[in-house]
């Protein structure tokens, strides 16, 4: 009897080279192969008339192969070619020219004669339309041509070793010898309709596109709800964990406020309001906070480390790297020596300590502490912690958070990111989270202008910095690389160091990069903030919270390599002053998507509109699969084109756990496997 968990080597009937070609794939049980989803399906039903003009959407096309030929150009670079005609040709059709370019396997698959379905963009190239590197299969009259032709036909992930129509038929045959592997419904009947088997069935080979688009919604819904219980299981587990209320009057809080040289944006004051009402509850805060680059966090974490200060805790604040761990130690001592509060800074390289001095010995004593994200794993004895700040939370994951979470009893947890976040992602990788946003700028902030160049007008550009240097402005060169790659094309910090101090002398330049030890990158950094160096040349080491109000200048090199996330980041280390700043990005790439992408930061310096142009651009990738997050990779959601399926399926697992959540009622009990399974612990653990 087979089930979903039967061993494919088991079934008798696959060679073991397939075998290994699966097990590539992470295809292993017969669960694995028909939850190995299709990318796209073909309607080879019916076929389109060739094109006589060029399409931007990829098609699927079908013809017989009239002409094969193998050029050759440049010494080793071949093209070969294939002419396709329409099987039943009329007066208008014109010939198909299908070419690959050094893919030597293609000429040993495609012969004169053969009929094969193409999938691609069709091109006027000269003359000829043509499709370059088109996806193929050549279509055989054998016996199992209803298996890959005229029907809905599904196109899968592959690997070399397997090809669509190996692997296609295999899972057609795992599914009709094995009509009913024993699938259990994964999400309430009150999200999805109909079986699960049903929709596995009519994913691989659906009848017809309204029964393939409803097979889908079922495996989505049902994706998105075994994650979205997961998620309620955190949330609810966090929440029935004892907390303390780690909330004083607010008098030390008023008093930081009244020194500040500024007034708080009314963004700030919301998000204060809201931490300042988690903070006097018992229940354990974990919040995100999310701001764009230069919106304020810093402060709003002051405020929230104050509260908890003034009721008798200790607050840690964790940052990313030692550059930041110390630079928030300077702008806390800067700020909370005159209230003060009794600051520590515990990192790897460096262990001070100021304001009064303590009545007690030993991290006791600290108010405070600030280090590196390693805290959470050194011997600092934390005697009474109330709160935790954890800084640019996506370089944190879940596991990290978790256990810090672990601790008895339980501190306040309040993780920030400059890096905005679409909403649908605030649904999963942050679910278990409350998110407050700083939607708006401060007042005093200068204006930054972004402007794309290509290398070929380095010579203006150098004449524009220089011109800054002069005004007694400062800049920053950031590369890419610490050193030259034989691989990439790509100008390096260190190979570059030396041309820069030529043209720019005498202005002062210095290099910054990771592989400088710590206390060396401190002194480095203590001379650019103090205006003895003009210039840094930089790697993205730069890329969070680095703050000198004077460095107005940016120059991006190969800006066309780093994401556009990225590219945010590195332009929020200026503007950070009153003067107006420049952030040029030198790019020699002459494609369209890195035009694209370059022409959004010139568009706009809106960290929430860089984020949704990311997201449309590059996709939201695996975002998922990573051990960051801590949840499953998803096989067929899709973040951004499901988002509504996602709201869907979040509000009925949050309804399961607001009315059980132990899940002890007899439908809910099912539900506990999807928990356990990826938590890797028995279900008593997790409630």
């Amino acid at each position: 009897m087979t089930s979903v968990s039967t061993n494919l080597d088991h079934l008798g009937w696959i060679p073991r080279p397939r075998l290994l070609a699966l097990r590539r794939l992470g295809i292993e049980t017969t669960e694995d192969l028909l939850t190995h989803f299709p990318r796209r399906h073909e309607d080879r039903t019916e076929f389109p008339q060739f094109p006589r003009e060029e399409t931007d959407a990829p098609i699927c096309l079908c013809g017989e192969v009239t002409k094969t030929s193998l050029r050759r150009f440049g010494g080793w670079k071949k093209i070969f070619e294939a002419t396709l005609e329409e099987s039943q040709p009329n007066a208008l059709s014109e010939p198909l020219v299908c070419r690959w370019f050094n893919l030597h396997y293609v000429q040993k698959m495609i012969a004169t004669g053969q009929r094969i379905v193409v999938f691609g963009r069709p091109r006027l190239r000269g003359k000829r339309m043509c499709m370059d590197h088109p996806e193929f299969e050549v279509i055989e009259n054998d016996e199992e041509i209803s298996i890959h032709f005229r029907r809905i036909t599904p196109i899968y992930p592959a690997t070399e070793g397997l090809s669509q129509r190996v692997l296609r038929g295999i899972i057609y045959r795992v599914l009709h010898e094995f009509p009913e592997p024993g699938w259990q419904p994964i999400a309430p009947a009150s999200l999805v309709s109909g079986e699960r088997s049903d929709a596995i069935r009519a994913i691989h080979f659906p009848e017809s596109w309204e029964a393939r688009d409803a097979a889908r919604e079922h495996l989505v819904l049902s994706e998105f709800f075994a994650m979205q219980m997961l998620i309620a299981s955190r949330r609810f587990e966090s929440s029935a964990r004892a907390g303390q209320a780690h909330c004083g009057s607010g008098a030390l809080l008023d008093k930081f406020l009244k020194g500040l040289p500024f007034e708080l944006t009314a963004a700030q004051r919301k998000v204060i309001s809201e931490i300042r009402r988690d903070l006097a509850t018992n229940r354990p805060m974990n919040r995100l906070l999310q701001g764009d680059v230069g919106s304020g966090k810093t402060v709003v974490a002051i405020a929230a480390m104050l509260l908890a200060v003034e009721a008798g805790y200790q607050a840690a604040f964790m940052a990313p790297t030692q550059i930041l761990a110390e630079q928030h130690y300077e702008v806390l001592r800067r700020w909370l020596e005159p209230l003060s509060v009794h600051i520590a800074l515990r990192t790897a390289a460096r262990q001070e300590e100021s304001g009064p001095l303590p009545l007690f010995s030993g991290d006791d004593a600290h108010q405070i502490i600030v280090g590196t994200h390693a805290l959470l794993y050194e011997s600092v004895s934390f005697s009474n912690l109330g709160l935790t700040v954890i800084d640019e939370q996506h370089k944190f994951g879940v596991a990290q958070r978790a256990r810090l979470t672990a601790r008895e009893p339980v501190p306040d947890v309040l993780v920030m990111t400059a890096t905005p976040i679409p909403r649908t992602l605030t649904m999963t990788i942050y679910g278990d989270l409350d998110v407050s946003t700083i939607d708006e700028m401060p007042r005093n902030r200068g204006k930054i202008v972004t402007a794309v160049r290509d290398t070929s007008k380095l010579g203006e550009v150098l004449s524009f910095l220089r011109t800054q240097l002069e005004k007694g402005r400062q800049l920053y060169v950031i590369y890419p690389l610490i050193d030259e790659s034989d691989k990439l094309d790509v100008k390096a910090a260190a190979a570059e160091y030396e041309l820069w101090r030529e043209r720019l002398h005498p202005f002062r330049c210095e290099l910054l990069h990771g592989r400088i030890p710590a206390p060396e990158k401190q002194q480095i950094m203590d001379r650019f903030r103090r205006g003895d160096t003009n210039a840094l040349i930089s790697t993205t080491v730069l890329e969070v919270g680095v703050d000198v109000p004077n460095a107005t200048i940016m120059l991006i090199e190969n800006a066309e390599r780093f994401g556009l996330a990225q590219l945010h980041q590195l332009r929020g280390r200026i503007g950070r002053g009153e003067h107006k700043s420049f952030c040029i990005l030198l790019s020699s790439s002459q494609t369209q998507e890195a035009s694209a992408k370059l022409a959004v930061l010139e568009r706009t310096t809106n960290g929430f509109e860089v984020a949704e142009a990311d997201w449309e651009l590059r996709g939201p990738g695996d975002v998922l699969g990573t051990a960051q997050s801590g949840l499953p990779a998803l096989k067929i959601g899709d973040l951004k084109r499901d988002a509504d399926l996602m709201r869907r399926a979040r509000a009925a697992a949050m309804s399961i756990f607001e009315t059980d959540p132990r899940l002890e009622s007899p439908e809910n009990q099912r539900f506990r496997g999807l928990i356990v399974e990826q938590q890797g612990k028995s279900f008593s653990h997790v409630s």
